[in-house]
């Protein structure tokens, strides 16, 4: 299927793309076989634009980076130590060479399917899930995020309507405090504290 939830071997073709985020410049490799392969999408975008980084605190946790954009965002502008996981090798690769072209700092990135390799809880846990990869997958990062936060911690994830954000609300609020911080295109940007 060459999706970026496996580790199939797709035909690399990377790309250098630029985005401006929140009056910054960075810098993102991408390839094939990694999710928004053209660039920054909108609701990563949006996600980044609408939480408060007030809020982020001293460590967080990017759960499904991709090429690290959530991860080296926060990292740059909040200089935050971050963590980094996905269970795409080429992602993980991908994001440690933009670690690098970034100039981030106290930042890592390490393969794990969902939370199976993560040892230690952070004030702030950010996704933008992998729908692709199915609702079990989802749920598992979104619902299991409670269990990786330190108290006072925060999730941060980005949904579409159309991808069900509205069930999925309605089953977030049985275990969180949950918040629709903006809406937009079609796309929910959800804060969860507990």
């Amino acid at each position: 299927m060459g999706q970026y939830f496996s580790n199939e071997k797709l035909p690399s073709q990377i790309r250098k793309t630029e985005s401006t985020i929140l009056g910054r410049k960075f810098v993102f490799f991408t390839d094939n076989g990694v999710f928004s392969k053209d660039g920054l999408d909108f609701g990563s975008r949006l996600l980044l634009e609408s939480i408060p980084l007030e809020e982020v605190g001293a460590n967080v946790l990017d759960v499904g980076c991709g090429v690290g954009v959530f991860g080296i965002v926060l990292n740059k502008l909040l200089e935050t130590s971050v963590d980094m996981v996905d269970v795409n090798l080429r992602a993980i690769h991908l994001t440690e060479r933009n670690i690098k072209e970034n100039h981030c700092h106290n930042i890592r990135v390490f393969e794990s399917n969902c939370y199976e390799n993560v040892t230690k809880k952070y004030s702030c846990i950010i996704t933008n899930p992998p729908i692709r990869a199915g609702k079990k997958i989802v749920y598992e990062i979104v619902m299991n995020a409670i269990n990786y936060l330190e108290k006072k911690g925060v999730l941060f994830l980005v949904i579409r309507k159309e991808q069900g954000a509205k069930s999925l609300i309605s089953d977030l609020e049985k275990i969180y405090n949950v918040e629709v911080l903006e809406r937009k295109k079609g796309f929910f940007i959800i804060k969860c504290t507990f």
